[in-house]
């Protein structure tokens, strides 16, 4: 079993869709092992966004993500990363197949419904990056 992180950004808490991209990965059969609302800080978003941090399109990144709070949750499933991110479609929505989430309601580029990690060692640093233990539940 791996876990993954996936932080539902502003475009999808604003728009009010949370509930349905949810709803999906648990009919895909994923667990939910940690769910919170937060609001990403300066700090985290440049910590969490360094492979990035230093383009000239960052400053609009964290502005978007530090915008609203989002909803950040752990998702547990065999080969879950490789899955969560053929659920999601490519990050660029425009490009995205038909019947992912980001074609379903993604907008573009960077307001593309979610983060998920992309691949299982990144997902373990981000897991730890945005939870704690104590956050963590098997049931």
């Amino acid at each position: 079993m791996q876990r993954t992180l996936i932080l539902l950004k502003p475009d999808a808490v604003e728009k009010a869709f949370t509930g349905k991209v949810i709803s999906r990965f648990e009919d895909a059969g994923f667990k939910i092992r940690g769910c919170k609302m937060v609001r990403l800080d300066p700090t985290v978003l440049r910590e969490h966004y360094a492979h990035i941090a230093d383009k000239p399109f960052y400053p609009e990144v964290e502005k978007f993500m530090g915008s609203i709070p989002v909803i950040a949750l752990v998702l547990e499933g065999d080969d879950i990363v490789a899955k969560m991110r053929d659920m999601l479609g490519v990050t660029d929505s425009h490009k995205a197949a038909p019947g992912t989430l980001r074609a379903e309601f993604g907008v573009d580029q960077m307001v593309n419904v979610a983060h998920a990690s992309d691949s299982p060692e990144t997902a373990e640093k981000e897991v730890k990056r945005f939870f704690t233990d104590a956050e963590l539940f098997i049931y």
